[in-house]
Order: C-alpha cells, then structure tokens, then sequence
C-alpha cells in the first residue's frame, strides 16, 4: 500500500489553472496523495463523502483530477496504459475524497488483470456506495461513448450512484467540434444528473469551473445528507 504525497495549495497555486486562480470564488486548501488500495483493508475510512472518477484507460482522468485540484503531478499515470491495478485515494480539505478507479478497456492488458479489476471497482462502489456524493463518467471528446463507457454508465446507475460526465480533451476540437461532440455524446450517453457530459480540457481549463460548481452542489447535499450543515466545502462565500 502506497501512501501520502502531499501537495499544498495555499498560495501560489502549483499549475495555477485560470478557472480556479481568477474569479472562481473556489479554495482548495490542502489536497495529498492518501493511500493506493489493493483490497478493502487498504480503503480509508476518515469521514466525508467521496467523488469517484470512472473511465478508460489513457481517457485523461488523471490530469482532470490535477487539473481540478491546481497540483501538477498529484495523480499520475502509469508509464504503461491500463496497468494501474489500484484504487487511489486523494484527501482533499481535510473533508472530501477523490477516489480514482482503475480504468478499463486497454487491449493489451493481460486477461488475469482485467478479471481482477470487475470484482474491485464493484466492491469499492458498493462498500461506499452511501457516501458517493458523486461518480464522474470521464469519456473522450473527440470519440462517441463507447460500449465500454455506456456499460459504466449502466451499472452505476443500476447502483444508484449519482452520475455526472465529462468529456475530456476537449481544447482539440473547434468551437463547433465541441458543439457537435457535446451532441453526439448527449445522444449515446444520455442525460445524467449534471444533464449532458460537461466538456473540459486539463490543458486550458475549459469547464473546470462548471464542473467545481456542480461538484460543489452535490458534495454540499451530500454533506447534509449525512448531518452536515450543508455548506458549499469550497466556496469563498
């Protein structure tokens, strides 16, 4: 089990991303690397709701989440696509987890591997499923959703997560690419919570504003849920 790497953010911010640097009305205070779990005795269980990511291999989930989180390096790929096996836990405010899910659908994963990780993704989700603020659908902008990501889609909300999406890598397409993306992932995807997929870049910081708005939300009702006050846990107001 691999732990904690911290990166604070008070200050300066480590990549300074605009939407949260300039007007987002956002402060994150402190957020680390936690734990990578293996098995249910590597999860961690301080309190506060979770925000878990689910996607493909290679699809960006890391860099959205160093992205939303203004620490460069914080989640890290692995030098091999679809050869992370863990689940990676982020503290963030001392109050709320992000909870990164191995991806799927990499082809050149040995088979014992992928049979491996059904069994552990649905285990993490269904042990914390009352405390999932929200799960986000991390997809490609530039790709129509594929089955991989509509059978995600599915079994989520067959568990009854709340289920946003977002689609990444947005920056390459043109404004009317991005348009004409947001329609067709809409139109496979479905509307979820967030309403149709939020589309972003972690290079630019195209919609990371959007997405801490809406993430704001949940993880406030979340927090209510469970006896909080309900506070908005990153807003400056």
């Amino acid at each position: 089990m691999r732990r904690h790497r911290s990166v604070p953010t008070r200050g300066r911010s480590p990549i300074e991303p605009p939407s949260l640097a300039r007007g987002s009305g956002l402060r994150i205070t402190s957020c680390r690397f936690e734990r990578a779990a293996f098995g249910p005795d590597d999860e961690p269980g301080a309190p506060g709701p979770d925000v878990v990511f689910v996607g493909r291999s290679n699809v960006g989930k890391s860099s959205l989440i160093n992205r939303l989180l203004g620490a460069r390096g914080l989640a890290r790929t692995s030098s091999t696509p679809g050869r992370t096996r863990s689940v990676n836990f982020y503290r963030v405010n001392e109050a709320v987890w992000f909870v990164d899910l191995p991806g799927y659908g990499y082809a050149r994963v040995p088979g014992e591997i992928r049979r491996a990780w059904g069994p552990m993704v649905e285990g993490v989700v269904r042990r914390r499923r009352e405390r999932i603020a929200m799960a986000i659908l991390v997809v490609d902008a530039r790709q129509r959703a594929t089955a991989l990501d509509r059978a995600a889609r599915d079994w989520l909300l067959g568990e009854r997560v709340p289920l946003g999406a977002v689609a990444t890598k947005s920056d390459k397409l043109s404004g009317n690419g991005r348009a004409e993306a947001e329609r067709a992932l809409e139109e496979t995807l479905g509307r979820t919570a967030w309403g149709p997929p939020v589309l972003v870049s972690a290079r630019t910081g195209l919609g990371i504003r959007e997405v801490w708005s809406r993430l704001d939300r949940a993880i406030e009702d979340a927090s209510a849920g469970g006896g909080g006050e309900g506070e908005a846990w990153t807003s400056t107001s």
